[in-house]
């Protein structure tokens, strides 16, 4: 099955839809590469879906173990590269939730964001650095 279906609209701006959904999501070109910046680049996405991905596997693993993590918050920061323009490194700060997480409840969790899928999924050249901030 077909996941999405996606229109150039011009001006360096997409529009994808989600076909089973039909959500859409609108892309623009960066400043610095010659668009308006009026919503999320595709490198954009790409690190940002780093982040998605963690949190998702983190939830699945939250179900199992009963872990209430709702309100997480992931700051993501993405670093561009030149000689080819690329995505070189996405920085993930996770801040969660306050909670009386012990250290294996951690530990489980940790694992389960650097395991996901799209963390699997980037070039090994592409550095994820990920950061876990608890509040107790």
């Amino acid at each position: 099955m077909k996941t999405a279906s996606i229109v150039y609209t011009g001006q360096l701006r997409t529009s994808a839809v989600h076909l089973r959904s039909g959500t859409t999501i609108i892309t623009d070109a960066p400043p610095d590469n010659n668009g308006k910046g009026e919503a999320f680049s595709p490198t954009d996405l790409l690190a940002t879906s780093l982040g998605c991905c963690m949190m998702t596997i983190m939830g699945i693993v939250a179900e199992r173990h009963q872990f209430d993590l709702s309100g997480t918050r992931i700051d993501i920061t993405k670093e561009m590269g030149s000689g080819p323009r690329r995505v070189i490194g996405i920085v993930v700060e996770f801040t969660m939730p306050p909670g009386n997480f012990t250290a294996k409840d951690r530990e489980l969790l940790e694992h389960a964001a650097h395991t996901c899928p799209v963390a699997f999924s980037l070039h090994p050249d592409i550095k994820q650095q990920v950061s876990f901030n608890w509040n107790d």
